[in-house]
């Protein structure tokens, strides 16, 4: 009987992890904790700081601060939206310390401005 209960629970929860489009590990939303930015709808996992827990958050809008994408499963200021470009110096300690951090700029706007000038 006790097997039979165990049966049950499992099937439920299962029922329940596939018929919930946002699951327990992948496809999190903002404010939800993460290990990797791959689990992250927005694309996203950032950390405050080395010793802090990492969290789903936005891309970065233009003019504000971002790192370059990289291969380390998290950030501590977040990749630019689509279509724009982070504009930040490179360095082999930044990428080491994950510390290339720049401004979100759009690629369309410093092109005009090079043929104005």
């Amino acid at each position: 009987m006790e097997k039979l209960w165990v049966l049950l629970l499992l099937t439920f929860v299962l029922a329940e992890t596939f018929a919930n489009p946002r699951g327990l590990i992948t496809n999190l939303d903002n404010g939800e904790l993460c290990l990797q930015s791959i689990q992250c709808k927005s694309g996203c996992c950032h950390k405050n700081s080395l010793l802090g827990l990492a969290r789903c958050m936005d891309k970065a809008a233009e003019n504000q601060e971002c790192s370059r994408k990289h291969l380390y499963g998290f950030y501590y200021r977040c990749p630019c939206e689509g279509g724009l470009n982070c504009d930040a110096s490179w360095t082999i300690g930044g990428v080491i310390t994950n510390t290339d951090y720049g401004i979100c700029r759009d690629p369309k706007d410093s092109n005009a401005q090079k043929e104005k000038n």
